[in-house]
């Protein structure tokens, strides 16, 4: 039986994650929702202080903590590691992706026959942030696109949904989560994507700049064209799965 594990990695969210929580388990009725994990990534304000009020209070919420910041990709791999459901569904912490969309993100997931897909992306309309970061996000994603092929016009996107077993095999690697559709076709795994809403930050600040952004995307385009180029050309891990079903192949 497929079961869906949110997870949510989180940093100095301390304002957004109650609301968060509250409006996921309003979506608990669509999908077999079987936990909802938040990472905290070593925040420094009251953000452990009520992850452990809200843990205490519904059973559902695992709470894992990061003693030093890892970043967003390290806190998305220890989630899923965590999970126990077969779908993860991740979402931001920020607030800005709203959960109302996360029954339709899994249910391509869950209605699959074919076996063979593995991941669906999430792709902003109306998307709700300053000028400057869409600018540089349709710059960086048109870059991207066109050097990696993945079809994907949005894949900083935070909300996804992909095959717990599936997402444990792939390389893994600081920034990670911006290259899934890459990461996943490479594995030669079918991907989706469906439209989902987006909104304003209430509250907090964001943990980037396109500085930031830009100058690391660099060095891992190059990285993640590297590794596609020397993907393996005989048993993909698609296919190694398939042949395995519910077991990790040894990579």
């Amino acid at each position: 039986m497929q079961n869906v594990s949110v997870v949510i990695p989180v940093h100095n969210e301390a304002e957004n994650i109650a609301a968060l929580l509250a409006e996921i388990l309003e979506t608990r009725s669509e999908y077999p929702l079987q936990e909802v994990i938040f990472v905290d990534d070593a925040s420094t304000d009251r953000t452990q202080e009520i992850l452990a009020e809200m843990q205490e209070m519904d059973q559902r919420v695992i709470v894992v903590t990061h003693p030093l910041c890892g970043g967003q990709s390290a806190a998305i791999h220890s989630g899923v590691v965590r999970a126990t459901g077969t779908i993860i569904a991740m979402l931001d912490g920020d607030g800005q992706n709203p959960p109302a969309d996360l029954p339709k993100l899994v249910a391509p997931l869950l209605t699959d026959t074919s076996g063979n897909l593995a991941l669906v992306a999430g792709q902003r309309v109306g998307r709700r942030d300053t000028l400057s970061k869409r600018l540089a996000s349709q710059f960086a994603n048109k870059l991207r696109s066109a050097l990696l092929k993945d079809g994907t016009r949005d894949t900083g996107c935070g909300l996804k949904a992909f095959r717990r077993d599936a997402f444990l095999v792939l390389p893994v690697f600081n920034h990670m989560h911006r290259y899934l559709p890459a990461l996943f076709i490479r594995d030669g795994w079918d991907i989706d994507h469906v439209d989902v809403s987006h909104r304003e930050r209430s509250a907090g600040r964001s943990k980037y700049n396109n500085l930031q952004r830009g100058f690391v995307g660099i060095f891992d385009l190059i990285g993640v064209s590297w590794l596609i180029r020397r993907r393996k050309r005989v048993n993909k891990m698609s296919e190694l799965l398939k042949q395995n079903p519910g077991k990790l192949p040894h990579v």
